[in-house]
């Protein structure tokens, strides 16, 4: 069924504004949308997170080309992320005052900047610290819309399907990274340089920006400052919102949310992706450079894993809400992620494990974190509300923060405890093609140690004439003449050959060692799952709807005699 772009009713005013001015600045509900209208901004604020990711992700599947265009080393292309997490940490809090600035406004305005930022300014920065300065600005618009596009997604879901609109929320950046994917396979290259593929993805921004210019609107305050359960709450919220104080709503907002059920939940989930966070990073480098994988083979593997976690997060959720718990299946996900994610660890350092026993790892990782994770993204608003439903996005925000501090620190630790990255990138390939083409003049060194030893003491034109006549004799002038061929590459392979061959070497119990800190954060996620709101069983959790629904009855019914009198009056 397709949804229509929704027509909103204005508040009465003494002079009615043109109706184009008013779709672009005023976006408040005074009442609670029809489903048709509900579920269409739904998929509007989805699409936004998809693009969004698109946006962010882009510059990943052309990183060779803009490491090259740059001359930056590999180090510095992985602080650029780092940075960029630092950055959209702290503009997350500021999202925070999303409650007072306008949930919808910040997504559609943060949408063109992101649009223009990432159309125009990236693929043209002169050089290396200003593609990172640019990069870092679309970083912090980006952090704050990704708080501000939740707190949307709460406000239209009540309780009851809530697991499920986040199932579709947390498939944005798992779209998005399949959308990076379809769009480069099929234009990068043949005259589509990387500076297009980053402005296809800043064009698809601007071009949402003006579906969500119209088409997005946000519920009034004392509409979302509410907790709604079911739909069948509407009525009740909507009478309630009318004498409603919003502004004592939002005092001591932050004083509310730090408290060890949000904040330690929040981390905890953090430490929770530590794997998540790699495999969009790094699993392409690291079964590139421990198990010999093309960069399209690691991509193929790795659409086992974002194939089977979009399928659970929906599925996860569409349960978790039909039988009102979410506990249970945090629990059931992070006992199966810390099982494959063992797995996965343990095949660290067996170079003859097959492909497709990692796709069925990486596939099972998939599943159980998104039975894990959908649940908790509805839980946590739901411990939010618990304090104030006022600072949801308040809430979202010591969200946003914790994430995106805890995916800049692992991008910035991930070189330094898998040191061996650096010069298998920078070098490895390198070192791989000089052995090859230099393998006729390594026979004749390899052949001849010690008359080679000599000659390379001496510059190629400050050679003896001696040594050289004897070198003649010893090695012949014919072999002689493909070592000097083969000089450059030689050279190559004696200042980082070495590095290259320890770095391989090691690599494989370096990585180990980074997914046994992933399986960690696994692990420490368990225990603050006990803390969050929400019960264990379903019996209990439908008992609750019950009473719930038994009160809204009451306080409705106290309510209209009320209201029939003041019409009467």
């Amino acid at each position: 069924m397709s949804i229509s772009p929704p027509a909103t009713t204005e508040p009465r005013t003494a002079k009615r504004a043109p109706s184009a001015l008013r779709g672009l600045g005023a976006r408040r509900l005074d009442r609670y949308p029809e489903p048709g209208v509900r579920h269409w901004y739904l998929v509007v604020v989805v699409l936004v997170t998809i693009v969004l990711y698109y946006q962010l992700y882009i510059q990943y599947a052309v990183s060779t080309a803009v490491i090259s265009q740059y001359h930056m080393t590999f180090l510095y292309f992985v602080y650029i992320s780092v940075a960029a997490n630092a950055v959209g940490a702290f503009s997350s809090l500021v999202a925070g005052l999303a409650d007072r600035w306008g949930r919808a406004n910040i997504v559609v305005y943060g949408l063109l900047a992101v649009g223009l930022l990432t159309t125009f300014a990236l693929p043209n920065a002169p050089g290396k610290v200003s593609y990172l300065l640019i990069y870092a600005a679309i970083a912090f618009v980006e952090g704050m819309i990704l708080v501000a596009t939740p707190a949307l997604i709460r406000d239209f879901s009540p309780q009851l399907g809530r697991a499920s609109a986040m199932g579709y929320w947390t498939m944005g950046p798992i779209i998005g990274s399949l959308v990076v994917t379809a769009v480069t396979s099929r234009t990068y290259g043949g005259g589509t340089t990387w500076q297009d593929e980053i402005r296809f993805a800043g064009i698809s921004g601007l071009v949402l920006f003006v579906v969500a210019l119209f088409g997005l609107r946000e519920l009034a305050p004392a509409l979302r400052d509410q907790i709604m359960v079911s739909l069948r709450d509407r009525a009740l919220v909507e009478a309630r919102a009318k004498g409603m104080d919003t502004d004592s709503a939002l005092r001591a907002q932050w004083r509310q949310m730090l408290r060890p059920d949000v904040v330690g939940s929040a981390v905890a989930i953090s430490l929770y992706l530590l794997l998540y966070y790699a495999a969009v990073g790094n699993f392409v480098l690291y079964f590139a450079t421990t198990f010999g994988y093309s960069a399209q083979r690691a991509n193929a593997l790795l659409n086992w894993y974002w194939g089977a976690n979009a399928i659970t997060l929906v599925v996860a959720g569409v349960v978790s809400d039909r039988l009102r718990v979410r506990k249970p299946f945090m629990l059931l996900g992070g006992i199966g992620s810390i099982g494959f994610t063992l797995w996965f660890t343990l095949r660290a350092t067996e170079p003859h494990t097959g492909y497709y026993t990692f796709a069925l790892i990486v596939a099972g990782i998939g599943v159980t974190s998104g039975i894990a994770y959908s649940p908790w993204m509805a839980g946590f608003t739901e411990t939010v509300e618990r304090h104030n439903p006022a600072a949801t996005a308040m809430g979202l925000a010591v969200w946003g923060w914790t994430v995106r501090i805890t995916v800049a620190l692992s991008a910035a630790f991930v070189p330094l405890v898998v040191n061996t990255v650096t010069p298998l990138i920078e070098y490895g390939p390198a070192v791989e093609q000089a052995s090859v083409q230099a393998a006729p003049a390594l026979a004749v060194t390899r052949a001849h140690p010690e008359i080679f030893a000599e000659l390379d003491a001496y510059a190629p034109d400050k050679v003896p004439a001696s040594l050289l006549s004897r070198a003649e004799k010893e090695v012949g002038a014919e072999q002689l003449r493909t070592v000097r061929k083969a000089a450059p590459q030689l050279k190559l392979l004696r200042e980082h050959g070495p590095e290259v061959q320890r770095a391989s070497a090691d690599n494989p119990g370096k990585w180990q060692t980074w997914w046994w800190v992933c399986l960690g954060g696994q692990v420490l996620f368990l225990p603050f799952v006990f803390v969050m709101s929400g019960r264990w069983r379903p019996r209990d959790a439908r008992r609750d709807l019950q009473l719930h629904e038994e009160a809204v009855a009451r306080q409705f019914a106290e309510m209209r005699p009320d209201s029939e009198e003041g019409r009467t009056a």
